[in-house]
């Protein structure tokens, strides 16, 4: 039989269950808490929408889920990309004779050969790296991102999201 404390202890997980299901995550979600790929300091008062962006790779890295930790690696990366343009007055060099921005093996092909900014070595070797395990992750059927996947471009990551911070007058 059960014991009174055994008890309320199912009615308590139950009624949390039903909690849950009612008011379910934040409307903006959870602050990660780590910060094992995106280092908050490089992002933080930069755009809000890149500050969450970090910290949704950062999320996704820490629970495992290191397909969406590929794919928003990638978007940081084009975003950053974008936002550099922007900043130096470029942005029509990386857009399509409709206005819309270019795919991203486009942009950072011509990032890699901006005239107007010179990008580090590693920055300049670590962009195709992040585009690549992104691309995987976002339209290879049978590629399943592992966290060996991700764990080698943590330098590469540091590297291209800092410089591009930079480079785009965020910091």
């Amino acid at each position: 039989m059960a014991s009174h404390q055994e008890n309320v202890a199912k009615v308590a997980r139950a009624i949390q269950v039903e909690v849950d299901a009612l008011t379910g995550p934040p409307e903006e979600g959870f602050r990660s808490k780590s910060e094992r790929v995106v280092p908050f300091s490089i992002v933080n008062k930069t755009r809000g929408y890149i500050e969450k962006i970090a910290n949704q790779v950062n999320g996704t890295y820490q629970m495992g889920w290191y397909d969406a930790c590929a794919v928003l690696i990638r978007r940081l990366l084009e975003t950053l990309i974008i936002e550099s343009y922007e900043k130096h007055g470029l942005a029509s060099k990386i857009k399509n004779s409709c206005g819309d921005f270019l795919y991203l093996r486009d942009l950072i092909n011509m990032c890699l050969a901006e005239s107007a900014w010179n990008l580090s070595r590693n920055c300049r070797q670590g962009m195709p790296r992040l585009k690549d395990i992104g691309d995987k992750s976002a339209h290879s059927r049978r590629f399943i991102a592992q966290r060996g996947d991700i764990d080698p471009l943590l330098g590469d990551i540091r590297v291209v999201v800092q410089e591009l911070v930079y480079l785009a007058g965020l910091k």
